[in-house]
């Protein structure tokens, strides 16, 4: 791999070049000279971290807008689990490719997901050059037995794991506390001690979630989640809307990690997250994901932090709530932090993942503030190259293969059509 020269670009307010060598950052200084390096010219741009994409279903471009407005859990019992039901290792595959398309748009360089044909996801993954966190999926057919279909397919993610980048990661991905009884979930519990890798779960994201928990074990999905052994620091618990005083002490005192997802749990009618309490007041490691698309409906951590900034004031009442920086953390550094990737902020010796941001573009100007920019203001056009592990996957707003990306989509889309809900 060419050393890559960016040069004259905007970096904490000062014009600077950036050379990467091999994966990671090696220096950012002025006047870098690099015979042989590819070069990208900076001027105008601001180089910023990309985004770690922390829980979503990135096949699920497939059913984007397949059936909105409606119940969640008649959306997926009627809905989405029929859809999924039908679906093939190129389909799966198919819709991957686009939801990487979106995401690299986007400046995302990282997603976290639990998915059917999680081999296909991880291979797609990797052949276009994105860091991922592929996770062994778990369902029960009956209490205490996994489906035959996730055992499979689990086994098939195992087999093409040792073939894989260093950029992926696989993981264990119990559905959650309604879909995965307590035995199966202490059994993940001590299969994730021995082998070290990260647990990912749906956690206390409805009311009803939360009372059949507590009709059931007595106490809240959080608190069930521990008694079963699997609240601690490699467990990332999606949504987790629904949160106690008591549930947020556990869950700093465990250093879980939860990934919020404001779009889809506003767009879902789950409930508003207690960002003040979780994040500000007590300091648990918080994340932002966008979810799938068929309940968002697009891919776009630009729009998740604006939206956590907003409905964190909204929560709490105070416009102080929610601020740009600390929701900017949620979706760069904390990303990577929480799933062991060396990356997340642009310095010396740090994997080089980056964006470089349009500084001309109508949403960025004026440039008093770049972070209250980047959260309030800016869409993804704002974004004109993306770098991932020192390679380029997006310059100048061109993605190599994108046209035959979205046709390859609208076919497969044909046959799930009469599906959809009108």
């Amino acid at each position: 791999m060419k050393p890559l020269l960016i040069r004259q670009v905007l970096h904490d307010g000062r014009e600077v070049d950036v050379l990467i060598e091999g994966h990671r950052f090696a220096r950012l200084a002025p006047g870098i000279e690099a015979p042989g390096a590819e070069v990208i010219d900076g001027r105008g741009q601001a180089i910023m971290p990309p985004f770690y994409n922390a829980h979503g279903h990135a096949a699920m471009t497939l059913f984007r807008g397949f059936a909105d407005d409606i119940e969640l859990f008649p959306w997926l019992e009627k809905h989405i689990w029929p859809a999924e039901a039908r679906l093939t290792p190129e389909d799966v595959a198919c819709a991957t490719r686009l939801a990487i398309v979106e995401m690299i748009r986007g400046g995302t360089v990282f997603f976290n997901d639990m998915y059917w044909e999680p081999a296909t996801v991880a291979r797609v993954a990797d052949e276009m050059g994105m860091r991922a966190a592929v996770g062994r999926l778990f369902i029960e057919a009956r209490p205490g037995v996994v489906r035959p279909a996730c055992q499979r397919q689990s086994e098939e993610l195992e087999a093409v794991a040792p073939r894989l980048s260093d950029r992926l990661q696989v993981t264990y991905a119990p559905h959650a506390i309604y879909t995965v009884s307590g035995l199966v979930l202490r059994r993940i519990a001590d299969q994730a001690r021995d082998t070290g890798q990260r647990i990912h779960i749906h956690a206390a994201e409805t009311v009803a979630e939360c009372e059949a928990c507590r009709a059931e074990h007595g106490m809240s999905p959080i608190a069930w989640l521990d008694a079963c052994g699997l609240l601690g620091p490699r467990t990332i618990l999606a949504h987790a809307v629904h949160l106690t005083d008591a549930d947020i002490a556990l869950i700093r005192e465990r250093q879980a990690v939860v990934a919020h997802m404001p779009v889809s749990n506003a767009k879902l009618g789950s409930g508003r997250f207690r960002f003040a309490s979780v994040v500000e007041q007590a300091g648990c490691r918080t994340t932002l994901g966008t979810d799938g698309c068929a309940s968002n409906n697009n891919l776009s951590m630009l729009g998740e932090m604006k939206c956590a900034a907003l409905s964190a004031k909204l929560e709490a009442g105070s416009t102080v709530a929610g601020q740009a920086h600390m929701v900017l953390d949620c979706a760069t550094r904390n990303g990577a932090e929480a799933f062991g990737i060396d990356a997340g902020v642009i310095a010396p010796g740090k994997l080089a993942d980056a964006l470089l941001i349009d500084l001309d573009h109508p949403a960025m100007t004026p440039n008093y503030h770049l972070v209250s920019n980047l959260v309030y203001s800016a869409d993804t056009s704002v974004i004109r190259t993306v770098i991932c592990h020192g390679r380029v996957l997006m310059r100048d707003r061109v993605i190599p293969g994108e046209a035959e990306i979205v046709g390859a989509m609208r076919e497969t889309a044909r046959k799930y059509a009469p599906l959809a809900l009108r």
